[in-house]
């Protein structure tokens, strides 16, 4: 008998549904919430009003026949750590607990963080070592995790991070800077591949594995106050990005060579996966795995039940 599991995530920017069946993802339904023209983010009253428009909505896309689930997980929290909460989790844990008790299945909860470094495993077609290195780059992180195989789930110790802003608030910031629609990831990118040229000199801020990106914020406006070209100046956004996580990875590396993996939507950006790919063999999500999803919540939420 096949083993149904439904993941639920409801994470500062979308609304996801995942179904999987016997270890496949078979859906991934993606909502992404509004945000209005010019700003840069939600806050977590919006994001909650948000979700509970969209959670009706995304159940109506799924086509897989629920009558035989077996269990429901939902992401509760951002990251593994203490404190770590945002109340956009709770609209996720409620409609959890509301398709598991009418099904009368079990239901399982795990991080947004856990789910991403799940669905990036799964779609990269990387080989699940008990150690490896995970970025998380997205809107709200900027990490480098020391990753450790926990049972069912991880164990992640942060190896590097940003001490100020993140790739993703950086590209977004630009994006709407250059009016660009929201969020600004793909915008940035298509820009970015038409610039031809001379990217002024780029200096990064890198200590061991940690990093400082707020200078090049300063450095977007200040080339966009003299009217460089938008190509011009989403393509040094990127580069400086790419830099800045390579001098992090190097110095990761001279500590303990492991296995590399991305997640996150800013992984979802050609140029990183090209270049880390050919420098370090790094494993990346898939595009429809990169940014936030369900997926990874769905197979973690199997392996739990196959595992009593």
């Amino acid at each position: 008998m096949s083993v149904l599991t439904l993941g639920v995530d409801t994470s500062n920017y979308t609304t996801s549904l995942a179904v999987c069946r016997d270890g496949e993802i078979i859906e991934n339904v993606r909502i992404v919430l509004p945000v209005k023209p010019g700003e840069v983010g939600l806050r977590q009253s919006d994001a909650v009003f948000a979700h509970t428009v969209n959670l009706p909505a995304a159940f109506s896309r799924l086509e897989t026949d629920l009558s035989g689930l077996s269990a429901v997980g939902f992401s509760d929290r951002p990251r593994n750590i203490e404190g770590s909460y945002m109340p956009c989790f709770l609209c996720g844990k409620s409609a959890a607990y509301a398709v598991a008790t009418a099904k009368n299945v079990p239901v399982f909860c795990n991080s947004h963080q856990d789910g991403h470094i799940k669905a990036a495993v799964y779609s990269s077609k990387m080989t699940l070592t008990d150690r490896f290195y995970a970025y998380h780059l997205s809107g709200g992180t900027l990490e480098l995790l020391k990753v450790s195989r926990a049972g069912d789930s991880f164990d992640c110790e942060i190896k590097g991070k940003t001490l100020d802003v993140t790739a993703g608030q950086i590209i977004d910031r630009t994006g709407v800077m250059l009016g660009l629609p929201f969020p600004c990831g793909k915008h940035v990118e298509a820009l970015s591949d038409k610039n031809v040229d001379k990217l002024p000199q780029i200096k990064i801020s890198v200590k061991g594995c940690e990093c400082n990106l707020s200078g090049v914020e300063n450095k977007v406006r200040e080339m966009n106050n003299k009217e460089c070209a938008p190509e011009l100046i989403a393509a040094y956004v990127i580069e400086f990005i790419k830099r800045t996580i390579d001098k992090m990875t190097e110095n990761a590396m001279k500590d303990e060579k492991l296995p590399l993996l991305f997640s996150g939507g800013v992984s979802s950006n050609k140029t990183l996966k090209k270049f880390f790919t050919e420098k370090y063999g790094a494993y990346f999500a898939a595009p429809e795995y990169s940014a936030d999803n369900a997926a990874g919540t769905a197979l973690i939420t199997y392996d739990r039940y196959i595992n009593g």
